[in-house]
């Protein structure tokens, strides 16, 4: 039986799933090496999340795109490095902002430091990352400055709040397309162009990893609600307890039926009180707006499904297809 891959994967061609295998081990010495400072503190805190784990699934996305061209191009794994060094980057500044205290399964570095650490380590990850792309060319220098200003429009997007008269579900799904559809569909991009493979490739990994990034998310957002332990290595209903309206809640306060009238109540604003969040914890894990959410996840994963069909049929196709259930499964 194939060992499964990140994220799930288990399901896949035997022989692309031990390439893909071979190809994150050496991600993941390459990551280690790029965190790695003269000044031993930084090395202390840039690893502190590379050490913690997590899915690479950015790094993985880009290596299974790769394969649509040379898997053995000398780019392939740099790639995937910038892709997740851009991503551990932001989850330092993320952390900063939410005044998270962890961050899969540990303290988070600004717990565990202060913000000014976390926030500096972010920067050395976002300098790290350039550097490595300076090697690949500027197509990717490019591509890897174009998503972080993606990235950040996205964040102030998500700071400043809807426009007067815009609809807020659909405000929530643009900032996810920027804050994390872009990032893996550039993972994506990324490993086509290392590859060599054919730009119709790279154009539809893209918009399938674009689309893919917003299921992906609003899949986290239903598991911060739905989940009943700390597997996922964040606290149980953490958005809800810090006001932070994810998609759920956004569906809830859109609601009118007088049914869920507590509920709207309380999902207005920060629940602080424990026993006001546990209140709100339980009654949103019963209503529609839950169930609401996660079929939004399947329409998601699904337009993302679609954006594969330009791409030759094969063991590399299928994989990706099999992401788009694995994302739907990890919601339900």
């Amino acid at each position: 039986m194939t060992e499964a891959l990140p994220f799930g994967l288990s399901h896949v061609d035997e022989g692309l799933a031990e390439r893909l295998r071979t190809g994150l081990d050496d991600v993941e010495l390459a990551l280690r090496k790029a965190v790695t400072s003269d000044y031993p503190f930084v090395t202390e805190t840039s690893s502190h999340l590379v050490n913690a784990g997590g899915k690479r699934f950015r790094p993985l996305l880009a290596l299974v795109a790769a394969q649509y061209g040379d898997p053995d191009a000398p780019g392939n794994i740099p790639g995937a490095v910038v892709a997740e060094l851009t991503h551990l980057a932001t989850l330092y500044h993320d952390d900063v902002m939410d005044e998270a205290p962890l961050r899969r399964g540990a303290p988070s570095a600004n717990a565990r430091w202060d913000n000014t650490v976390a926030i500096l380590t972010g920067d050395f990850l976002f300098a790290r990352a350039a550097d490595i792309a300076a090697d690949l060319g500027t197509d990717i220098v490019r591509l890897q400055a174009r998503t972080f200003e993606r990235l950040c429009t996205g964040q102030i997007r998500e700071t400043v709040g809807p426009a007067e008269g815009e609809d807020a579900v659909a405000h929530h799904l643009d900032v996810l397309a920027g804050k994390t559809g872009s990032l893996i569909a550039a993972a994506g991009r990324m490993g086509a162009m290392t590859s060599g493979a054919p730009e119709s490739v790279a154009v539809a990994i893209a918009a399938y990893g674009e689309k893919f990034g917003i299921a992906f998310q609003l899949s986290d957002d239903i598991l911060d609600i739905a989940s009943e332990s700390e597997d996922s290595g964040k606290t149980p209903g953490t958005d809800l307890r810090e006001g932070i309206r994810t998609l759920p809640v956004l569906l809830a306060l859109r609601s009118t039926d007088p049914e869920w009238a507590r509920l709207r109540e309380l999902v207005s604003g920060p629940l602080v009180d424990d026993d006001l969040h546990a209140e709100a914890l339980g009654l949103i894990r019963l209503s529609p707006a839950l169930a609401e959410a996660r079929e939004e996840v399947v329409r998601w994963a699904e337009s993302a499904r679609a954006e594969l069909a330009p791409l030759p049929p094969g063991p590399v196709t299928d994989a990706l297809s099999q992401m788009c259930d694995v994302v739907v499964d990890r919601s339900v």
